[in-house]
């Protein structure tokens, strides 16, 4: 069995902010496969179901970003789950533009705290994820407010496709096939050229 769990807050002014692209993506698989994520199970919300012939459970981690690998590490321990073939986390990504996606088998948390805590918690790093690119922070803006805030109407629709390819991709890691994915699916960062008035344009 898979846990797939996706990152995010879980009080109702945290909904549809950028740090929580994590559960919306658990919520569009669960009305993809009809799988309710409605059980309160060590501290998280989850559903088991079948996607693409893996049994699977859902995740929606309750105790806050920051806290995410208490709820993921008892999940894993209950379920016997190997986190390096059978966990996919998904998150947020501020250094991805909206939409971009990649996927990675292990890595670091590249800053974002809720990464940190669940390898904490686990005690490795080596377990699958899917960052989805929520856009840079703009310049003096605190960070939480950047990713506690909510999407421009224009960066909707590159979520909406960026939500597609990371179920696109995470149908490829449930098959084992997760360099497919990141063949497929992980995008290159447009490059950024100095404008004459000094601000950064991508090219």
């Amino acid at each position: 069995m898979f846990i797939i769990a996706g990152l995010g807050n879980p009080t109702k002014e945290y909904d549809g902010t950028r740090h929580n692209i994590g559960f919306r993506f658990i919520d569009e698989l669960a009305d993809e496969y009809n799988i309710g994520v409605t059980t309160i199970q060590y501290k998280a919300l989850v559903g088991k179901g079948i996607i693409e012939g893996q049994k699977v459970l859902l995740v929606k981690p309750l105790t806050f970003m920051n806290l995410s690998g208490e709820s993921i590490r008892e999940l894993t321990d209950y379920y016997k789950i190997d986190p390096s073939r059978e966990l996919i986390v998904i998150s947020d990504d501020i250094e991805l533009p909206p939409g971009f996606i990649r996927v990675r088998p292990h890595g670091s948390s590249g800053g974002h705290n809720g990464l940190k805590n669940i390898i904490k918690n686990i005690g490795t790093e080596d377990f699958q994820r899917i960052r989805v690119g929520v856009g840079q922070k703009p310049p003096r803006m605190e960070l939480a407010d950047y990713v506690l805030g909510h999407f421009k109407p224009d960066e909707r629709e590159q979520m909406d496709e960026g939500l597609k390819k990371a179920a696109g991709a995470l149908k490829l890691m449930l098959e084992d096939r997760t360099d497919e994915a990141m063949n497929a699916y992980n995008q290159k960062v447009p490059k950024k050229k100095k404008e004459e008035d000094g601000t950064e344009q991508a090219q």
